[in-house]
């Protein structure tokens, strides 16, 4: 062997010790919170654990992405955004910052295979006028074929949308193994409260990062909702007449305007129906409370759907727009339970866990971009820690699962894959934005040290191209 084929396999060699680290670790088997260690911190009648069972992760190996007219230095970069949403997709054992020895033009499936992974994402980001186009392959490493190809435009790495473009293509991904939808292309709106007693709201991309000011009023703004396509938040603010009100902020134009149904009391709590068309809140006080509708399109037409003695509040649609779920303290107790009704009024059905004596406090729930799934926090009694629930609407609650048991935890949020849940984390250390997969239990640090209130997880989110 010459000096030449000897420094080649040494690389290869090299490489080779590094897979292999990487292949023993993705074999180690997942951490999972016990529910068992934790049962005396369950709520009465509610299972501890995850909504979903076990499910094997398979290896996923990033090759080292190349670059070609330009885009060689922002490579890496797309290479690490990719591979951390895919990460934080709690799909995968993910096998990346490989070395770069292993970039070559033809792929050695029998050396993947024997080194763990299943599949094997490889990349190359092309420049393109003022922008990219990045070219990725997904090998099923298994049957040694290409599973799937595609090409995305991505924008200049100053452009606003640059990281946005890539997580598009990382939802691809997912996309192309499952068949379901990714996260990573979406964000997080959630009012923050700072240390002057004023509320306004902020943005956080999925993975924590971009975290930026969306509004400020200097007031009390609080209760944010998506639209069902992303382009607008509906929110409840005092900035104007010191009483909240409802105000819709068009993101792509940053007009804002005001909810006028004509009719006294608080607004609070507005949600988008599946249309977009209406907007669901609760008016508290005045000479009738409850949850209405209001013709957004043509801006009048308030529609009383429930209400009476009580308060009705915090209404969440299903994915069809045919039910309704949402507070009410109408079973005569000061504590609020959540209730599932027809969208368009009618019986109401309790699904939290009610006990006669033991009556509880639920509040905050959101319904599932898809599914029968309602999550919303709560605790047993006058005090005590809340936690996160899930409710089986489908059997009208009579199945729920507790998904946290330590510290205090609430207002969750679903994300676009339907799996995944943002929530205000409360421990020892202060108070930040937590996401918890449902299907595996991880949990994960969004944002640390922020006062924050009643986040919103938006649904997928576009990018139209250059």
């Amino acid at each position: 062997m010459n000096g030449r084929n000897r420094e080649v396999e040494q690389i290869r060699q090299e490489g080779i010790r590094v897979l292999r680290a990487f292949a023993w670790a993705a074999l180690v088997p997942i951490a999972l919170i016990s529910p068992l260690a934790a049962q005396q911190d369950s709520i009465p009648g509610v299972t501890l654990g995850l909504l979903y069972e076990a499910e094997f992760q398979p290896a996923l190996a990033v090759q080292p992405f190349s670059g070609r007219l330009g885009g060689e230095t922002a490579a890496a970069r797309v290479e690490e955004i990719i591979a951390t949403d895919l990460r934080y997709s709690d799909r995968f054992q993910i096998m990346d910052s490989l070395p770069a020895s292993l970039v070559g033009d033809q792929i050695d499936y029998q050396l993947w295979d024997q080194l763990g992974a299943v599949w094997l994402l490889s990349g190359s980001l092309e420049g393109a006028g003022s922008g990219f186009v990045l070219v990725l392959e997904l090998h099923d490493v298994v049957y040694e074929e290409i599973h799937a190809q595609g090409r995305f435009p991505i924008p200049a790495t100053r452009d606003e949308n640059f990281r946005l473009a890539t997580h598009i293509a990382s939802d691809a991904i997912i996309e192309w193994i499952y068949n379901e939808p990714g996260m990573a292309a979406s964000r997080i709106v959630f009012s923050l409260r700072t240390r002057d007693g004023n509320q306004d709201l902020y943005l956080i991309d999925s993975d924590g990062r971009n975290f930026r000011r969306l509004t400020e009023y200097d007031d009390l703004t609080m209760s944010p909702s998506w639209s069902p396509d992303g382009t607008r938040i509906a929110y409840s603010s005092r900035k104007d007449t010191g009483l909240p009100r409802i105000y819709e902020l068009d993101l792509e134009t940053m007009v804002e305007k005001p909810l006028q149904p004509g009719r006294n009391g608080d607004h609070q709590t507005p949600a988008y129906s599946p249309n977009g068309r209406d907007v669901a809140f609760s008016i508290m006080g005045g000479n009738r409370s409850g949850i209405f509708y209001y013709d957004l399109e043509r801006g009048c037409c308030l529609t009383h759907v429930s209400g009476g003695r009580w308060d009705d509040f915090s209404p969440t649609f299903s994915p069809d727009g045919r039910w309704l779920a949402f507070n009410s303290n109408r079973l005569g107790t000061p504590f609020p339970q959540i209730f599932l009704m027809p969208a368009s009024g009618g019986e109401a059905d309790l699904i939290s866990p009610y006990l006669h004596g033991q009556e509880g406090y639920y509040t905050s729930p959101d319904w599932a971009p898809f599914g029968d799934y309602v999550a919303f926090h709560g605790r047993v009694g006058r005090r005590g820690s809340y936690n996160i629930l899930v409710a089986n609407v489908a059997d009208r609650g009579r199945r729920l699962r507790q998904l946290t048991w330590e510290g205090n935890n609430e207002d969750p949020s679903w994300a676009p894959d339907g799996r995944h849940l943002v929530f205000i984390g409360r421990r020892d250390w202060g108070t930040g934005l937590m996401v918890v997969d449902t299907a595996t239990g991880r949990y994960r640090m969004l944002r640390r040290g922020l006062d924050v209130r009643v986040p919103d997880w938006s649904p997928a989110l576009g990018w139209d191209g250059p």
